[in-house]
């Protein structure tokens, strides 16, 4: 294929060349000859007019058509095209692999029989092979001895060509002689065990074959009844393919009746070791048990069913290639009860049988049709068959579903394709089904990426995950549950028994709180054939994920029946000594059951405290088994004291106290123009603020006294005193023809009017108000508001330049932007964020653990707080290829991925806040950014207010801290997700927030005692100094104004900046950091010639060239921040000279 694609190129080079030759005598001249390309760019071909205009097949106006119905674009489909080249398999690659299954077919004929023995006697094995069964009991009647197989078929998709890379598997059936049966083989495992006795001796002769790098033995889908033997060839080629041998009966031998899924085959008596059965005792079905049996039996017929399927469909071939990919990316494709290919390639051969689909539909439209069907039809509910003919002796759809939870029933009308399938399972594979139809009509999104590039983790697409480890536990839950009849069905294992009764046990229990319940069991991997069988508790750890709903997650009541009726007996049962009764407000007294949480951040664990309690109640798992980890990171916004949660009520607390400021603002009488609006523009008032503003009451002993102020002072003496930060908020003031024309005017009539709201305020509310020439710090409630008065044509004429000769125009200025950014875009964005918060409980909490974060990699001044707010409304306003985030966990995981995996440079992020924005909007948005890319920001974000400048990013991030951002971000993503997964592991979930200082040149400690926000480090000090507050409920009246904005650090950076920003970068963390990082810059220790007026930090050399004087300068620092610098450590030679 891709010498194809050189040669293509070659001739279209030659083509083109041609084309530019210069013209012949007598030929009419061209003009100006065209300049011939770079080598190595294609040429476009020349082609002639009657080909140009020729009308469109038949076949091309069909590509069309379905182009623009179902694609939306030509460029998905053309992705697609190449998905599906890319996934193929190559003919070399085919050649390779069928040589290796030739030659595995003439070794399998070479190995040896052997004697016959008990099934029980396995000394006739060597020493080096293990049987890969767990044979539990261990006594089994009958006798084995090994003949070589019958026949050896390839089945499964490689023979059907929907095998795809990059985990190439070729299923080989092996028919056992029926010599080696006799009677009853179908009870009480004997089959299972003559299988593992089966392959195990071929895995031992094929182990000393040259041609095989690896053999091992395998669990088929993880199920322990079903090893299978993997092989992979010798030297480089070993990834090329992998071999799965299966064993399967010859046909007859089984009496198909004696199968059915009423039916047992595994004796009570046998398998509990009592050696005799109780006499009168019903033997409860075993309907899994037997399903494996006609597994495989059924091998060989469904590859002749779906042969007949695929013949003339090259459709199907495409479609199950792309749903592989599709189940893949979403881990549905592995593991027990898995959604695996072959179940992929039966579903389509089912809807062709039932003329849903067609065999001249496209690939892409196979897929949309599996995917429509997998959203719409409920197979735990209605399942569905295959069987043509149905026979009256066969089990019907509803005996199937007596046994299975799902029912997908194959051609013989006999085995359960779904057998091992759990509802819950089904239900996730139907919920991303429905979201990826969703996806593809969405013409506002990637629906290629989402679908088929980004992989869906559990850790990041439901809102709270929680582990079981050990499984051993599990075994305790059967016998409290009685789950005997299960395990004789499951052949012992606990966790297939068990898993069912858990998962409805959770479903009830979380009910209305919950919109989707999955479970994940990893893959048991495979295993060295000289080994033992993995046990069920070595299968790894049982993760579930829950997908919380918005609207009931955090309730903390669960209302049950009345008092006096029979259900309340059972509701009694179920929940325990929670249930107690309650009276209602309608005079109902009904069961109920009431959870502990007092904050925002304990309710949304509720969920957390139902399933801690009934697994301890109904299967006796103990609280330590548990691992849960829905609010892990949520310790990192803790307000410091346990009761305090993560801060809303806090920030609720400061929304309530300016909305009362609002209304005083509205009502303020004697002001000569009437206040039009009152707009918050902090943090805080949108929910997004780190660090919540509290109330504070100062300690005047703490303070010295500017009286001719009413302010205090702090003492130079005393630690610095807690940081208050202003929320700044916007009074717009009517227009009126009396306000004047020139910018210099307009000052001082806001000057005038800030002086007039403190009078006024304070006179007729009783605050206390500072004015000054652009702003007025009103003291409320213990939090400080600042009052900046804005008039609404300020901007316009901040605009008004005149020309040289004389004429007015209109143009941005640096001035006029800054004020745009302040009185228009900062308001607007605050009251709509404040209504997404409404909307979404967890987006605040998320942006703080993004904002955290940020802050803490020490690269808070190169990414601004609406900026980060923005990234994270994305976040719940377009969420797929998931659902909106309802814990702050997930929203910061999927921020980091955003900041990770974004194409910042080919892409503008679209915010649609408030659905302003139409189909055709973001279209213009995007043609916008593709023609001006160039001059526009590294990070480009647009919303409906903002659609051409990105006002937030224009700035800053730069190129190379929004480089570091991705770095940072992918691998904190990395080390997060590998701890939420490791219930064993140390989970210390902070280690994400502390900083790398290996990179720095220089280290600037600082002096604790003047870091203001000392309490809010990541890592909290156990002991920090008294900071000059009371507590906010002491009865002190304030009467003086607390100190306002005011960090040392902050200004010593700004000092640093002003004085060395053109030499080095300065990083911190302005959340208690301890550590100011110092980066050189390299442009700077380039030798310069001598500039008298450049000679800031710098210093001559011997050749009048001058250099950083980094002593100098080193000690610059501490002079400049001397009583808050603590040392400067030098940490790299890279600005040695």
């Amino acid at each position: 294929m891709l010498e194809d694609a050189e040669r293509d190129a070659g001739s279209g080079d030659r083509e083109a060349g041609g084309g530019n030759k210069s013209p012949a005598k007598g030929s009419r001249p061209r003009g100006k000859k065209r300049a011939l390309a770079p080598e190595g760019l294609l040429q476009p071909v020349k082609i002639s007019k009657a080909t140009l205009y020729k009308p469109p097949t038949s076949e091309e106006l069909s590509q069309l058509k379905e182009t623009e119905n179902l694609f939306h674009s030509n460029l998905l489909r053309l992705q697609i095209e190449e998905l599906l080249k890319e996934v193929t398999l190559k003919e070399k690659r085919r050649q390779k692999i069928d040589a290796f299954l030739h030659q595995i077919k003439a070794l399998l004929a070479t190995i040896p029989a052997t004697t016959e023995t008990d099934i029980t006697d396995q000394s006739w094995l060597p020493k080096g092979v293990k049987v890969p069964f767990i044979q539990v009991p261990f006594g089994v009647k009958g006798r084995f001895h090994f003949l070589p197989p019958v026949s050896v078929k390839v089945v499964g998709s490689y023979l059907l060509g929907t095998c795809v890379k990059p985990d190439v598997n070729v299923d080989v059936a092996l028919t056992m002689p029926r010599a080696m049966f006799q009677d009853k083989e179908n009870l009480n495992q004997r089959y299972h065990r003559k299988r593992a006795l089966y392959l195990a001796h071929i895995a031992h002769h094929l182990a000393k074959e040259p041609l095989f790098g690896s053999v091992m033995f395998a669990y088929a889908n993880s199920n322990h009844l079903k090893p299978v033997v993997l092989l992979q060839p010798q030297g480089k080629d070993t990834k090329t393919v992998t071999v799965r041998l299966y064993a399967c009966p010859p046909q007859g031998l089984f009496k198909p009746s004696r199968l059915y899924p009423d039916k047992n085959n595994v004796r009570t008596a046998w398998f509990t070791a009592k050696g005799t059965p109780v006499a009168g005792e019903a033997e409860p079905p075993t309907p899994h048990y037997n399903n494996s049996i006609l597994w495989d039996l059924a091998m060989e017929s469904h590859l002749q069913f779906l042969s007949g399927s695929a013949s003339d469909f090259p459709g199907m071939r495409d479609g199950v290639a792309l749903l592989k990919v599709w189940l893949r990316q979403r881990d549905l494709d592995k593991g027990f009860g898995c959604f695996n290919g072959f179940l992929a390639s039966m579903l389509v051969a089912y809807l062709l049988s039932r003329h849903q689909i067609n065999k001249v539909m496209s690939g892409y439209q196979v897929l949309r049709n599996i995917l429509q069907f997998l959203a719409s039809t409920d197979l735990t509910a209605s399942g569905i068959s295959l069987l043509k003919d149905r026979d009256g002796s066969l089990p019907t759809l509803a005996d199937f579903h007596r046994a299975f939870q799902v029912v997908f029933v194959d051609p013989s009308g006999l085995v359960n394709l779904c057998s091992d399938m759990s509802a819950s399972k089904y239900k996730q594979i139907q919920f991303e089904a429905k979201l990826s139809m969703e996806i593809l009509d969405d013409k506002t999104v990637d629906g290629f990426q989402l679908l088929f590039m980004a992989r869906k983790s559990l850790i990041r697409a439901f809102d709270h995950v929680f582990h079981l480890k050990p499984l051993s536990k599990l075994q305790a839950a059967c016998k409290k549950m009685q789950l005997l009849h299960e395990l004789l069905d499951h052949g012992g294992n606990y966790v297939a028994a068990t898993l069912p009764f858990l998962l409805r046990l959770l479903e009830r229990g979380l009910g209305q709180r919950i919109l989707l319940l999955t479970h994940s069991l990893p893959q048991v991997p495979p295993w060295p054939i000289n080994a033992e069988p993995p046990k069920h508790k070595d299968t790894g750890s049982l993760s579930f994920g829950l997908l919380l709903s918005p609207d009931f997650a955090a309730s903390i009541l669960e209302k049950g029946p009345e008092a006096d009726s029979p259900e309340a007996v059972e509701f009694r049962q179920f929940w325990g000594e929670r249930s107690e009764l309650r009276r209602f407000q309608e005079g109902s007294i009904c069961e109920a059951v009431l959870w502990d949480a007092t904050t925002q951040s304990q309710r949304r664990l509720i969920p957390e405290q139902i399933v801690r309690h009934l697994l301890q109640l109904h299967m006796d798992i103990p609280e330590s088994a548990i691992c849960y980890t829905g609010a892990l990171l949520e310790s990192v916004i803790k307000l410091g004291r346990e009761a305090a949660g993560t801060g809303e009520e806090a920030m609720v607390d400061a929304v309530r106290s300016y909305d009362d400021l609002s209304r005083k603002l509205w009502n303020l009488e004697g002001l000569p123009l009437t206040v039009t609006a009152v707009q918050g523009a902090h943090p805080a008032l949108r929910y997004t603020d780190f660090f919540p503003p509290v109330p504070v009451k100062p300690d005047y002993a703490y303070y010295a006294r500017n009286l001719d102020r009413e302010s205090l002072v702090p003492l130079a003496e005393k630690p610095c005193p807690v940081y208050i930060s202003p929320m700044k908020v916007l009074c717009h003031m009517e227009g009126s023809g009396q306000w004047p024309q020139d910018k210099e005017a307009i000052r001082r009539i806001k000057a005038a009017f800030q002086l007039q709201l403190a009078e006024l305020l304070h006179r007729q509310h009783h605050l206390l108000c500072r004015p000054s020439a652009t702003h007025t710090d009103v003291y409320k409630d213990g939090y400080v508001f600042r009052l900046r008065v804005a008039y609404h044509r300020e901007p316009q004429i901040l605009k008004e330049v005149v020309t040289p000769e004389g004429m007015l125009k209109y143009q941005d200025t640096e001035e006029s932007l800054r004020l745009e950014l302040e009185t228009l875009h900062l308001p607007f964005l605050t009251s709509t964020l404040h209504g997404l918060q409404q909307q979404h409980p967890a987006f605040g909490s998320t942006c703080r653990l993004a904002k955290r974060w940020v802050s803490a990699q020490m690269l808070s001044d190169s990414l601004s707080e609406e900026c980060v707010d923005l990234l994270v409304a994305s976040l719940f306003l377009c969420p797929a290829p998931y659902v909106t985030p309802s814990s702050p966990q997930v929203g910061f995981l999927r921020f980091l991925h955003l900041l990770a995996t974004f194409d910042w440079k080919n892409s503008p992020l679209v915010i649609n806040l408030n659905a302003e924005l139409k189909d055709e909007d973001y279209l213009e948005i995007r043609n916008h950014f593709v023609a001006a890319r160039p001059r526009l920001p590294v990070m480009f974000l647009a919303s409906p207010r903002d659609r051409r400048d990105s006002v937030w990013t224009k700035e800053r991030p730069s190129a190379q801290m929004l480089l570091r951002l991705l770095v940072l971000a992918r691998e904190s993503l990395r080390t997060l997700e590998e701890q939420l997964m490791d219930p064993l592991g140390s989970q210390d979930v902070k280690m994400v927030f502390r900083p790398p200082l290996d990179l720095y040149d220089v280290l600037i400690h600082l002096n604790p005692k003047q870091i203001p926000r000392h309490l809010q480090a990541v890592d909290r000090p156990v002991k920090s100094f008294t900071r000059g507050m009371l507590a906010s409920n002491a009865a002190v009246k304030t009467l003086a104004f607390p100190v306002v904005d005011y960090d040392p650090v902050q200004l010593y950076l700004q000092e640093l900046r002003e004085a060395f920003g053109d030499i080095a970068l300065f990083f911190y963390d302005k959340h208690g950091g301890e550590v100011i990082g110092v980066l050189w810059k390299p442009s700077s220790f380039e030798p310069q010639h001598f500039k008298a007026s450049a000679m800031r930090g710098r210093m001559l050399t011997p050749n009048l060239l001058t250099v950083p004087n980094v002593a100098a300068i080193l000690e610059d620092f501490e002079i400049l921040g001397e009583g808050l610098v603590k040392a400067v450590e030098t940490r790299t030679e890279k600005w040695s000279i």
